[in-house]
């Protein structure tokens, strides 16, 4: 009876201590962990709202790069097992939030309920592109090129696991090529091998790559999306190059360990979204390409809506990798 008694006044003091500790929150810097190297999408998407997140919570919100693994595992990994206190939360991505989870199956580090969701941030297409030295203009005249010569084509990925890996394997899949995967460990290093030629063809998130796009030091071939990027008008989708198959969205949020206190959740969610709503914060990403997260309303999140998306996203990706038989090393 005594050890039941103290039980019941330890979960007593427990909730009650909860309101407090998500009163004081945050009274240091908070740590935003990105799962990848610097320059890629994951990292642009988390540097954005360092200062308005700083300055709503009033306390410095700072990234830390954590790369390794495979799709930002080792990062990912870092958050799901950090103390669940609002001061180490994750810059979720597709890859380690739903696709690794139905690749690597019993070898992921950990569950997908180790995390909770807390908002949306953005959603973006991936783009197809190939070195300029590669005499190709459109998607079809890659295909064409790559079935030519079976095998003998690079396609590179930030690694594996990522949205760009799968895109790729969707890509090979819908056109019956077969192509060489060379995964990097983010899209910067990708990117240095694809300008100076040695791997010919790239997936990157459009985030990631635009400006050399835009700049022609790259050559892009089709967007992932059902319809066409605003920030790139000109370049194609996939389906209407006569790819329909290959579409595939992008997505990066903000996950905590789980049992982070739901107050503490819900201020970090309304400072996210007030930060989205911002129109200065919001016109830097929707010129990376970036698109609005759309699962309220207003066109943003809720931490039970960026769950649902998730839990749907395992599911949906699961699939894929099933229907493609589509293993690791």
């Amino acid at each position: 009876m005594i050890e039941r008694r103290a039980l019941l006044s330890g979960i007593a003091a427990a909730s009650l201590a909860t309101p407090a500790v998500a009163q004081a929150w945050p009274a240091r810097p908070i740590r935003l962990v990105v799962g990848f190297p610097p320059g890629g999408t994951t990292d642009l998407a988390a540097r954005v709202l360092l200062e308005p997140l700083s300055t709503r919570l009033g306390q410095s919100v700072v990234v830390e790069n954590r790369p390794g693994g495979s799709g930002g595992n080792v990062g990912a990994d870092v958050v799901a097992k950090a103390d669940p206190d609002g001061y180490t939360v994750l810059m979720q991505t597709v890859s380690s939030g739903a696709i690794n989870h139905g690749l690597y199956r019993e070898r992921m580090p950990h569950r997908p309920d180790a995390m909770s969701a807390v908002a949306l941030v953005v959603k973006v297409p991936n783009a197809i592109y190939v070195t300029n030295a590669l005499p190709v203009r459109t998607l079809r005249e890659l295909v064409d090129y790559a079935k030519a010569r079976p095998g003998r084509l690079n396609i590179g990925s930030s690694g594996v696991g990522t949205s760009l890996h799968m895109t790729g394997e969707l890509l090979k899949q819908a056109a019956g090529i077969d192509m060489t995967h060379v995964p990097f460990r983010g899209a910067g290093p990708m990117l240095q091998e694809i300008i100076a030629g040695r791997v010919e063809v790239g997936v990157d998130n459009l985030p990631s790559v635009i400006g050399h796009l835009r700049e022609g030091r790259l050559r892009p071939l089709a967007v992932t999306t059902a319809t066409r990027s605003a920030a790139l008008p000109d370049v194609p989708t996939c389906a209407e190059a006569g790819f329909p198959a290959v579409e595939a969205t992008a997505w990066f949020g903000v996950t905590a360990p789980a049992r982070t206190p739901q107050p503490i959740i819900d201020r970090l969610a309304g400072a996210i979204n007030a930060s989205l709503a911002d129109p200065a914060v919001w016109s830097r990403i929707e010129d990376l390409g970036g698109q609005k997260p759309g699962l309220t309303p207003d066109g943003l999140s809720t931490p039970a809506t960026f769950q649902a998306f998730i839990d749907a996203e395992i599911v949906k990706w699961a699939e894929v990798v099933r229907r493609g038989n589509i293993t690791v090393d």
